[in-house]
């Protein structure tokens, strides 16, 4: 088997925020259960106390959901009876609609570095404000939510406590870093909006069955840098800076977007490296 080489052409980044439409469960660790005092804490940041949201909640949910809307075989456990999907070999790989865009382990044949990096965000300094000044929530900036569960047997309840990030937080920062290979890779990006799409239309977090965790990717911005002059960032038009642009608008102009990146990654400049 020969070896496959690994040919950078450029990257391309998406940059935007996410609102809390309604509250948001990302959990903590249960060390946090002596300070809150709450069954289940938020994740929050180490050095500031504000909650934040993993770049890998956002990204794993993206590829659960992508892997349900590509049918693909749930093969690889993870742990307590979770499979996910993995390609393990190279020629199932070169055709998977999900591997290619989130990767595969290391010690695999069909190993390769993976295409979609998604950065932390983190609450807004206009939320940060909100919630540390203006609003009465219970905890600093969250909320506590008390639930009821109820033994299916003697109907008795049982109190619990949740707590969630308050909705309409706001969370900037949020960035994607999608690696171009090959020519394909174009329209692979093109499905990572799909995924944020299905993101939106879902929950994130956990207690989303329960009315917790719907999100909204604002302020979309499309930019790229092609390996020929990496020090330029090329920006998309049709999502500027000031424009409240989101997953749904960019969508409905992939086609514009696809020549766009055509045009400005250039992959057609390189000869491709021999495997």
């Amino acid at each position: 088997m020969t070896d496959k080489s690994v040919d950078l052409y450029g990257r391309i980044f998406v940059r935007g925020k996410i609102k809390a439409v309604t509250g948001l469960h990302i959990g903590g660790s249960p060390a946090a259960l002596a300070i809150g005092g709450v069954d289940n804490p938020v994740i929050r940041d180490t050095l500031t106390g504000r909650p934040y949201i993993p770049g890998s909640s956002v990204r794993g949910k993206m590829r659960s959901l992508w892997e349900k809307m590509t049918g693909v075989r749930q093969n690889w456990p993870i742990g307590r009876g979770v499979k996910i999907h993995v390609c393990e070999k190279r020629r199932d790989y070169e055709s998977c609609p999900v591997c290619q865009i989130y990767g595969v382990p290391g010690q695999l044949e069909a190993s390769f570095p993976t295409r979609l990096v998604v950065r932390d965000a983190f609450l807004s300094a206009e939320s940060e404000e909100e919630l540390r000044v203006r609003a009465k929530t219970d905890l600093p900036y969250t909320e506590v939510k008390w639930e009821a569960a109820i033994d299916r047997v003697t109907s008795a309840a049982v109190p619990r406590q949740m707590e969630r990030v308050p909705a309409d937080a706001l969370f900037d920062s949020f960035e994607l870093v999608f690696s171009v290979y090959d020519a394909g890779d174009l329209a692979r990006f093109v499905n990572v909006f799909e995924a944020m799409q299905l993101l939106e239309d879902d929950y994130l977090g956990g207690q989303g069955s329960r009315g917790s965790g719907k999100v909204r990717f604002e302020g979309v911005r499309v930019s790229c840098r092609n390996r020929k002059n990496y020090a330029a960032e090329v920006s998309w038009e049709k999502t500027p800076a000031d424009a409240n642009i989101g997953v749904g608008e960019v969508l409905a102009q992939k086609q514009a977007l696809l020549e766009w990146l055509k045009n400005n990654v250039k992959i057609e400049d390189y000869q491709p490296a021999e495997n």
